[in-house]
């Protein structure tokens, strides 16, 4: 019986190739899935989005929907650093004040669903609001999500233009949900970041975008993060500018100066409360963390509203005359 030579050096090859073509194809399909610009159907039925409803009914039928409506708000535009128009909607104070809140929404969401809290800071607080579409959101130019990195930085643009309107007295307030949660953490550990920013709420954050991916992975598709995740991060790299490891708020709140509320769900499946807790463990400016049970993902507000605004506004009123 003739034995039959196997060549090692060509089956190692060929297992090789067809890695390389799986990553590149798994890569490509990760960041169509994810980061492209476009509609997301894999979230539609996704069990870790639900909410109560009590919270869909402020979603989607509470006041401020029609108190959103009725404002007769700037229009603004912004050229991005890398060439993007980006847009936002700013509504003056009832009275004159130097008092300004800058309210950033989440992923796949739109500027005037920060309604939802620009409400209660334009009617009870006073304050002159502004609610920007994120790059890829919006009315914002973008063909990707950003998930808060570039992001980062055109939240310090629009602060610059809005202080250079308002004038250089401006206090600033970022309040942001979610991917929005992320941004201004992100932005709090920039240098740059503009000294009229007082203090920083955050509202369901993430640690970085590598970590976010990571555990939704493994939550929706079962699949470990490396190497896939990673090759995914380097077609990001190329194609949007970002990689997901550098996508850090983790990193950013390590060297924050500004004071920076957390706000988290107890219930949250969708981005784990382990995450603002980390958060919270590691900056290095005064912090304050409210976890809020039975919440799950960006539902704290309509779950604890009193709790939420009373914390909300002692955190506020400590660092905001």
């Amino acid at each position: 019986m003739s034995k039959i030579r196997i060549n090692w050096k060509k089956v190692v090859i060929l297992f090789f190739a067809v890695f390389l073509v799986f990553q590149i194809i798994g890569s490509f399909f990760f960041y169509g899935l994810a980061v492209k610009r476009g509609p997301k159907e894999f979230l539609q039925e996704n069990a870790d989005l639900e909410v109560s409803n009590q919270a869909m009914d402020l979603f989607l039928k509470g006041d401020w929907i029609d108190w959103v409506a009725a404002q007769k708000f700037e229009r603004l535009t912004l050229p991005s650093r890398d060439g993007l128009k980006l847009s936002g909607y700013y509504l003056p104070a009832s009275k004159p004040t130097d008092k300004l809140v800058i309210l950033t929404h989440g992923y796949l969401g739109n500027a005037k669903q920060m309604g939802l809290f620009g409400q209660y800071y334009h009617k009870e607080l006073g304050y002159n609001i502004f609610m920007p579409d994120a790059r890829g959101h919006g009315k914002s130019e973008g063909d990707y999500y950003g998930f808060g990195w570039p992001d980062r930085l055109d939240l310090i643009d629009w602060t610059e233009l809005l202080v250079k309107k308002l004038g250089d007295d401006t206090e600033v307030a970022y309040h942001g949900l979610s991917m929005g949660a992320a941004t201004v953490l992100m932005a709090s550990g920039e240098e740059e970041l503009p000294g009229q920013v007082k203090a920083i709420i955050a509202d369901s954050p993430y640690e970085s975008v590598y970590q976010l991916f990571a555990y939704q992975m493994s939550r929706m598709f079962h699949l470990p993060a490396f190497p896939l995740l990673d090759s995914t991060s380097v077609l990001t790299k190329i194609r949007a500018g970002y990689s997901f490891r550098e996508a850090s708020a983790l990193k950013a709140v390590e060297k924050a100066n500004v004071p920076i509320l957390y706000i988290h769900g107890e219930s949250d499946t969708f981005v784990p409360t382990e995450m603002a807790e980390n958060l919270y463990q590691h900056t290095s400016s005064d912090a304050e963390l409210l976890l809020v049970p039975k919440a799950n993902h960006g539902e704290s507000f309509a779950l604890a509203k009193e709790e939420y605004k009373m914390k909300m506004d002692h955190f506020l009123n400590r660092y905001i005359d």
